[in-house]
C-alpha cells in the first residue's frame, strides 16, 4: 500500500466537516497536526497579549507613541505579521509550519490523513483580519479593544490545538459550500 493510499484510506475513515477540510486523492496535502502545533504556540502567545493588556488597559496611554510602545501592542502587532504571513505566503510556508516540518515532524509517525492546505490558510487570513482590527482600534484608543481581539484570537486558537477545531477551516468549508469561494467559475 503506498502512502497516498494510506492517507486516502484515513481520509475516508473521517467523519462530517473533518472529511471535507481532508486532501483529495492526487492533492498536495499538508499534515494535520502542523496547524495544531501552530495554533498551541499562537494560543500561548495571545494569553500572553491578555494578560499584559488587562494590565495596561485600566489606565490607557494617552498618545498614540505611548499605545504603540506597550509591550501587548508589540507582541499583538507580531501576532498579526504572523498570520498575515500564513495568509499571503500559505500556511506551508509560515514559521510555526516550517518548524513543524523540519524539526517536530520527523520524530512522530505518519499522519492517518493529509488536510487541504487551504482551510488552514484561509483561518489565517480570518485571524489576520481579527488581529488587525484589535492593533487598529487599539491604536485609535478604544478601551479593550485589544484584550478583547486578542481573546476572540485566543478562543479560535485553544479551540483549534486543544480539540482540533478549527473555526476559520469550518468557515472555509461553509463559504465554499455556498459557492461563495473556492469553486472554479465556468465560462457560460
Amino acid at each position: 500500500m503506498t502512502t497516498n493510499d494510506t492517507h486516502a484510506a484515513g481520509a475516508a475513515q473521517l467523519s462530517g466537516s473533518k472529511a471535507a477540510l481532508a486532501a483529495k486523492p492526487g492533492q498536495a496535502g499538508i499534515d494535520p497536526r502542523g496547524p495544531r502545533f501552530g495554533a498551541g504556540i499562537t494560543a500561548v502567545l495571545l494569553l500572553t497579549v491578555i494578560g499584559l493588556g488587562l494590565d495596561a488597559a485600566a489606565a490607557l496611554p494617552a498618545t498614540l507613541a505611548e499605545r504603540a510602545s506597550q509591550p501587548s501592542f508589540i507582541l499583538f502587532a507580531v501576532i498579526a505579521a504572523l498570520f498575515a504571513w500564513g495568509a499571503f505566503a500559505g500556511i506551508q510556508r509560515h514559521p510555526y509550519g516550517l518548524f513543524f516540518k523540519a524539526v517536530v515532524r520527523p520524530r512522530l509517525s505518519a499522519p492517518s490523513h493529509l488536510e487541504d492546505p487551504r482551510p488552514p490558510t484561509f483561518s489565517q487570513g480570518v485571524g489576520f483580519v481579527i488581529t488587525v482590527l484589535g492593533v487598529v482600534l487599539h491604536l485609535a484608543a478604544v478601551p479593550y479593544a485589544l484584550v478583547i481581539f486578542a481573546g476572540l484570537a485566543f478562543i479560535a486558537a485553544f479551540l483549534n490545538s486543544v480539540f482540533d477545531y478549527c473555526l476559520g477551516c469550518q468557515l472555509y468549508v461553509l463559504l465554499v459550500r455556498a459557492g461563495l469561494i473556492g469553486r472554479a467559475r465556468s465560462a457560460a
